[in-house]
């Protein structure tokens, strides 16, 4: 996919692209009706000189009451997981493809619903933006939606996690799973497995950020 120039959403940002620019006016995005149903937008969270940048799906119900992505059982997974893998929390930016929290109600609980891709287009420049600003050496999608959202619809995270590869977007793009599937294993024992297989695909970019 070749490097595209982010087309910002109603409310434009006008002037020099800046995370706290683009954090403003996303808070106001109306581009799909998720607005009307998520509590806030979820912005990225990290520094505009991050040497990695992380995108996930979607905030979950967590996130969407706090305003911060990777809050919740997922991000304290992702935390430890960079901690094990040997990566500074603080060279690596957390984001989403899609910044408000796609639900259905159960009872009192709130059950996370994939976006699709009319939800994923529209928030997609957010994302691009991101990018712009940051320039990352390491850009990694977290979960499928994440790989193909930027890395083409064909793309398939079971055939090549943990590979890295060249990229527009980045000088090195990696795929790996959600965290978030592996506190869906069935029994500890897998998720102990799905851990380290985790642990392993991160520790490929570590040396790659301590230069």
């Amino acid at each position: 996919m070749a490097h595209e120039e982010p087309h910002l959403p109603v409310p434009l940002v006008r002037g020099e692209l800046t995370l706290e620019k683009l954090r403003a006016a996303a808070a106001g995005c109306t581009a799909c009706p998720l607005y009307k149903t998520g509590t806030q937008t979820v912005f990225g969270e990290g520094l505009d000189a991050a040497r990695a940048v992380f995108v996930g799906e979607q905030p979950g119900d967590a996130e969407d009451k706090v305003g911060r992505p990777f809050v919740g059982p997922a991000g304290k997974l992702l935390d430890r997981a960079l901690e094990e893998a040997g990566i500074d929390r603080k060279l690596v930016y957390v984001t989403n493809v899609v910044k408000h929290f796609k639900w259905k109600p159960r009872g009192k609980r709130r059950l996370h619903e994939k976006p699709n891709a009319r939800e994923i287009a529209a928030c997609k420049p957010w994302l691009l933006a991101e990018l712009e600003v940051i320039q990352p050496e390491v850009l990694v999608c977290l979960g499928s939606t994440a790989a193909q959202a930027l890395l083409g619809r064909t793309f398939r995270v079971t055939q090549m996690r943990g590979t890295l590869l060249e990229h527009q977007l980045a000088p090195k793009v990696m795929a790996t799973v959600h965290p978030s599937s592996i506190l869906r294993a069935p029994d500890d024992e897998s998720r102990h497995r799905e851990m380290e297989l985790f642990v392993r695909d991160l520790r490929q970019i570590a040396p790659l950020l301590q230069h």
